[in-house]
């Protein structure tokens, strides 16, 4: 019996770890799903696709092409940001930060076959950007708090979008920058 329990409790760390990591359509998930009982075979199988995972993220693997031009670009932004803020051009920096942050969410979404686009009358149109932070939240890309930060992010965004500079400062455009660029870095792409 107590092997049988450890054995469950491999499988279910293994399947959550696998999932987190890859999504529940990769091949390693589904493979690794599909073992189902206790027997040594299946103990050393599983054994064997962790072995696999662990070599990917040694070799740096699971770093995409996309997700390392997206990087580089999105950095370049934050970095024109940055300067702007140095030079007191809040407003601007703003803007550049929000909208570095919202095709990040797009990307997020793409990574995780969340739609980023929407039907309205024939046609489609993208999604808002608080929209795609409620759904990837809602699926567990991110959790409350990180949902919350963003929502809060984006409305700033929006307020140096639409001309209403006096209702932020320099410090809340500071940490604005902060705080979406370690949210990017935990949330890659």
């Amino acid at each position: 019996m107590g092997c049988e329990r450890i054995v469950k409790e491999f499988e279910t760390a293994s399947l959550s770890f696998i999932l987190n990591l890859y999504g529940e359509n990769h091949p390693y998930y589904l493979r690794f799903k599909a073992l189902n009982s206790p027997k040594p075979h299946e103990v050393e199988a599983g054994k064997g696709l962790l072995n696999s995972i662990k070599t990917e993220i040694e070799k740096g693997w699971l770093t995409t092409v996309k997700g390392l031009v997206s990087a580089e670009i999105f950095t370049d932004f934050l970095e024109t940001a940055e300067y702007l803020l140095e030079q007191k051009y809040k407003d601007p920096a703003a803007v550049i930060i929000g909208s570095t942050l919202e095709e990040h969410l797009r990307q997020l979404c793409r990574k995780n076959n969340i739609a980023v686009d929407e039907q309205k009358k024939l046609k489609s149109i993208p999604k808002r950007a608080d929209t795609l932070n409620n759904e990837l939240a809602s699926v567990g890309i991110y959790n409350k708090l990180d949902q919350k930060n963003v929502t809060a992010w984006l409305d700033l965004r929006n307020k140096a979008a639409h001309g209403h500079y006096s209702e932020y400062g320099q410090e809340q455009v500071e940490n604005l920058l902060r705080g979406v660029t370690e949210f990017m870095t935990r949330n890659n792409i």
